[in-house]
């Protein structure tokens, strides 16, 4: 067993805070990670991880190793790369949105495991805040604007967004021609998981952004709901055109104020601001990228988000 081993797991283990998820991570037994941390323990002369019955912190000693670890390790992994000229290979931990993963990720994953046959894709759904170092996550796909400021990453698409009510609400309500007329109409709120807060309506007015906030009796918080809401008609939703082009074609669904549609929706892959992005991460993301623009077109030159 050599240092480069001994550096990768205590890394994982601090980042899982777990002897177990480390090695579960990493497919080593659990005896052989204990071994490792003991071993690289006595070397170093120092204690690096509390250990107690709940969890596994890093001591004071721990949090300088670990920073100098992940650097090291990147850097190897980022030597290995380009001067064997090796494909990407391990395991590749990705969160993404629901509805994104459902319609544009699954159906393409063929695809990009034919061409990188050693990378184990271990794919989760949801559409909450993830922590990606202590859950072992390597990246996420979101849609919408980024509100973690640790997180850091690339945006790959700009989703038109348009919005829409049932036949029967309209016929009830009437069909709003302007921003004035929401004052006598209804919305489906929907609660952002990151700050739990409804989030406005948003039209383009002239090239400028103009946030409204209808009166609303119904608040949810997954895509499938927001989309349900509006057909058992609820109120006025706006979502991503993708998300309900099968319910406009069948008259489920009308656009409502046509002239005035929301913002496009970013969407966008995003990782730890302080980790170096890995061989992994970095042809998903440019897979991911080239998938987007085949369904919604470039979103002009390579944009970081930070």
């Amino acid at each position: 067993m050599d240092r480069f081993q001994e550096m990768q797991v205590f890394a994982r283990i601090a980042e899982r805070h777990s002897f177990s998820k480390a090695a579960e991570d990493l497919r080593i037994p659990p005896a052989t990670v204990t071994n490792l941390i003991k071993r690289l323990e006595q070397r170093l002369g120092a204690r690096l991880l509390e250990r107690t019955t709940r969890q596994v912190r890093l001591t004071h000693d721990g949090e300088i190793y670990y920073r100098r670890c992940v650097r090291l390790l990147a850097d190897l992994e980022e030597a290995d790369g380009a001067f064997l000229d090796k494909a990407p290979k391990g395991l590749l931990r990705v969160n993404a949105q629901g509805t994104l993963a459902r319609h544009f990720v699954m159906p393409g994953l063929p695809g990009f495991l034919a061409r990188y046959p050693d990378i184990t894709l271990h794919l989760g759904e949801d559409d909450r805040y993830v922590d990606l170092v202590r859950e072992g996550v390597d990246c996420v796909l979101r849609a919408g604007e980024l509100q973690d400021s640790s997180l850091a990453g690339r945006r790959i698409a700009l989703m038109p967004q348009v919005t829409v009510a049932s036949p029967a609400y309209l016929a009830r309500y009437g069909e709003p021609a302007g921003l004035e007329d929401l004052d006598a109409h209804w919305a489906v709120n929907y609660q952002s998981s990151a700050t739990g807060r409804a989030l406005a309506m948003d039209f383009l007015v002239e090239g400028r952004s103009v946030q409204v906030t209808p009166r609303a009796a119904v608040s949810v918080s997954g895509a499938e709901l927001y989309t349900g809401a509006a057909l058992a008609g609820l109120g006025l939703i706006q979502v991503p055109r993708y998300r309900v082009e099968r319910e406009l074609a069948d008259g489920q669904l009308k656009v409502v104020l046509p002239r005035l549609p929301p913002a496009p929706m970013p969407v966008s892959v995003l990782y730890p601001q302080n980790r170096q992005v890995s061989a992994r991460v970095r042809v998903f993301t440019q897979w991911l990228a080239q998938l987007f623009e085949a369904a919604f077109g470039a979103d002009g030159p390579d944009r970081p988000v930070s």
